[in-house]
């Protein structure tokens, strides 16, 4: 599925900001002559006290916000280069690159990709033809129902059947107001949509019968169609309920036969057949009745039927079933929010989780606001116990234990950890936890989640994080009142606590769209910090998924105070940083600043702010390594090289110039090995002579000869790719230009090759 280019229309931002109390410079002080008065003096020593003390603030908080990015950027790069290295205990899906469902992310859905998410499709009836007679009639259909259940199918299914099997379907972003979508540009006559998952309203008015009457006679009158997939909570919407549908999976039997007759099989036993139907009929999501049938197809019987039986769920809950003893139980639950980190560091928070839990029964079960210091110390009578060697007993064939090397150490200093011997079991327990046990588990959970947010290092903060996003897929409110509320408005290791749980709740279809909501909702009158997580939040798979919408209110956020506009310009760069590796989503990056700079008044506040953050993308620095990102783009994807030259044609011309020569400078030195990309800077150069005036041209290339001559960038094979880059300065190269782009360039070793020193 494809984005549709944001140069279309141009990006259409969320609203103007409003001019936030304490944003800005202070006023000067009145300079009216006249004799002072008493006390003047003692005044101005407070004015200066107190200003001393704001900068000082300011300070600590850059500082702070300086520690949480650096925290986000190492976890990408842990992520881009698959989570932990050889242990990979999560088996999360998390990945700025991850394929998802149709659908899902906001764009086009090709005709392919809606004929191989139906395949296997078997139409529920009659939610099927009841949604459809609605659909036909109205233009619109809400289907509700429990997740999981085939709704995205269906919504599919039913576009088709009245649009066509060649239809290009579009998906809208979950976080569109329906109020709003008749006034908007996105509908367009005879096209299909879909909002998958829809979560409400971000703003507190509630949709009104007016407004999905005017939608539904624009989509009429438009010859579209609208089809949402939503909870089952949406029926109760008195503005929707009409339009709703209650959705049912199909006869699980039925599609198992259906799916059978499209694939390959061999001939089965009567009693073996009997007994993989009996496994069927206990299934009720129906993608893992097609998974079991491909696995028959593929690897067997006895394969599928390991596959229906899901031994790992089976021997969760058989632990559960015999009630583990608290000894058993803590040390259970603490490793499902903390699989993989190393084991001394697991012990210590493990024991700490049971001090939480001794304190809660001391007290008699009555919350604290905030607990006492509590004893660290082990389970009465534990040290005797050999506890580590008890993970044989206490949770056999669910843990084993593997090794991590540390940060920037090799596999000789690897520390011994604990995970699960399969990603699933995590999310088992977790499962069971939640439908077994009540507050006096929960309450001391919570509280000692909070302080691992809080006072954890970045290894066991990144693991609260993935446990509870598993948690959110099955208490979503309690996850989001409970933790994130008051993480995303804490300190700054709650705050990358709270914006990593977002991103780790992406991994499961239908909490994306309630991630990108919940992190919405922090961007307008929830105070700094919490926009500020927000900012955090859209990097990563948040970003990625829903890369229109977390662009549009990035720059949103941008036009806020300086603290909120610093971190937006930083979310902005690693989203850039994370899409290294996917063209597609760097390229629209790129087009999307682009676009900002061409609408963007010559003079304007909206013209400063977005040149800022060219000239930021333009000199950062890869997520991998220490070369300037741009040059890692132009040796990977060429067709960068339109979209950056038109952005450092802006950004030469501003008075941020010097900045961009020296990141251009620091480009051609690390291209300078790279013979295959002679071409792609021949056009970056292009480019940026096509958006000049021949004097700005010849401005460039005298000061650009200049920087070259600088020690830090003065190396061999330098200047023969800057005339690569200038040589066309008619747009025809000259006989000179055409023997510097064939000579070959010199691979000499060069001490700044990574970039060198920023002036």
């Amino acid at each position: 599925m494809a984005d549709e280019p944001a140069t279309d229309h141009g990006p259409v931002p969320p609203p103007a900001p409003v001019p936030e109390e304490g944003v800005g410079p202070l006023a000067p002080e009145d300079a009216a002559a006249g004799v002072p008065e008493c006390g003047d003096d003692i005044r101005g020593a407070e004015a200066a006290s107190q200003t001393a003390d704001l900068r000082r603030a300011e300070s600590d908080e850059r500082e702070e916000d300086d520690r949480g990015y650096d925290d986000l950027r190492r976890v990408h790069q842990l992520v881009s280069n698959n989570f932990y290295g050889v242990v990979d205990a999560s088996g999360a899906a998390f990945g700025f690159g991850s394929g998802s469902a149709p659908g899902l992310a906001p764009g086009v859905i090709e005709p392919d990709e809606t004929e191989h998410a139906l395949r296997f499709y078997v139409a529920p009836q009659p939610c099927f033809g009841e949604a459809l007679d609605k659909l036909r009639d109205d233009a619109l259909v809400v289907l509700t129902g429990q997740d999981n259940c085939g709704r995205g199918a269906g919504s599919l299914a039913l576009l088709r059947e009245v649009l066509g099997d060649k239809a290009r379907l579009r998906s809208l972003s979950p976080a569109n107001s329906l109020a709003d979508l008749a006034a908007s540009r996105e509908l367009k006559p005879g096209q299909g949509y879909v909002i998958l998952d829809y979560v409400g309203e971000l703003h507190v008015e509630a949709v009104q019968a007016y407004s999905i009457s005017r939608l539904r006679e624009e989509l009429r009158r438009k010859g579209s169609y609208l089809v949402i997939t939503a909870g089952g909570t949406t029926r109760r919407r008195l503005a929707l309920r009409d339009h709703c549908v209650p959705w049912r999976a199909p006869d699980p039997v039925v599609l198992f036969d259906h799916c059978r007759e499209s694939l390959p099989h061999g001939a089965l036993n009567p009693e073996t057949e009997q007994e993989l139907r009996e496994r069927v009929r206990e299934q009720r999501r129906p993608a893992d009745i097609v998974a079991a049938a491909v696995v028959l197809s593929r690897e067997g019987v006895v394969k599928a039927l390991e596959t229906l039986r899901d031994m790992c769920r089976e021997l969760v809950q058989e632990l559960f079933r015999k009630q583990p003893a608290p000894e058993d139980l803590i040390p259970l639950a603490a490793l499902a929010f903390l699989e993989g980190i190393s084991e001394r560091t697991f012990e210590k928070e493990c024991a700490g989780l049971a001090a939480y839990v001794r304190g809660w029964e001391e007290s008699g079960g009555v919350p604290a606001t905030e607990p006492e210091d509590l004893a660290r110390s082990a389970l009465s009578g534990a040290v005797s116990q050999q506890s580590r060697a008890r993970w044989r007993d206490r949770a056999a064939g669910l843990v084993t234990t593997g090794h991590r090397p540390g940060p920037g150490h090799g596999a000789g200093r690897s520390e011994r950890c604990l995970v699960f011997t399969e990603p699933r079991v995590r999310e088992f327990i977790i499962a069971e936890l939640h439908d077994l046990y009540g507050y006096e588990l929960w309450y001391p959970l919570r509280q000692w989640l909070g302080e691992l947010a809080l006072l954890g290092d970045l290894d066991t903060r990144t693991e609260v994080a993935r446990g509870v996003a598993l948690l959110a897929r099955h208490a979503l409110v309690e996850v989001d009142e409970s933790m994130l509320k008051a993480w995303s408005g804490g300190p700054i290791n709650q705050r990358v606590t709270a914006a990593l749980t977002l991103q780790f709740m992406c991994d499961v279809e239908h909490l994306a769209p309630q991630a990108l909501t919940i992190a919405l909702s922090w961007t307008d009158n929830s105070g700094p910090e919490r926009a500020l997580t927000a900012a955090m939040a859209l990097t990563g798979s948040l970003g990625s998924l829903y890369r229109l919408e977390a662009l549009n209110w990035l720059w949103f956020l941008m036009q806020r105070g300086e603290r909120i506009a610093l971190s937006a310009h930083r979310s902005l760069v690693l989203l850039l940083q994370t899409a290294e590796q996917d063209s597609e989503r760097a390229l629209f990056i790129l087009r999307y600043v682009r676009t900002l700079l061409v609408h963007a008044a010559s003079g304007s506040r909206e013209r400063s702010i977005v040149l800022r953050a060219t000239v930021q993308l333009v000199e950062t620095r890869s997520l991998q390594s220490l070369e300037p990102l741009t040059a890692a783009l132009l040796r990977t994807t060429p067709e960068s090289a339109r979209h950056l030259g038109l952005l450092w044609s802006y950004v030469l011309h501003s008075t941020h110039r010097s900045r961009a020569i020296s990141a251009l400078c620091r480009t051609l030195v690390q291209l300078r090995d790279t013979p295959s990309v002679v071409s792609t800077v021949n056009e970056l150069g292009e480019t940026m002579r096509n958006a000049m005036s021949e004097r700005q041209w010849t401005a460039l290339r005298h000061h650009l000869s200049i920087v070259l001559q600088r020690p830090d960038y003065a190396a061999p094979g330098a200047h023969e790719l800057a005339q690569v880059l200038l040589g066309s300065l008619r747009g025809r190269p000259s006989a000179d230009f055409r023997r510097s782009a064939m000579a070959p360039i010199s691979v000499a070793p060069f001490p700044h090759a990574q970039g060198g020193r920023s002036k």
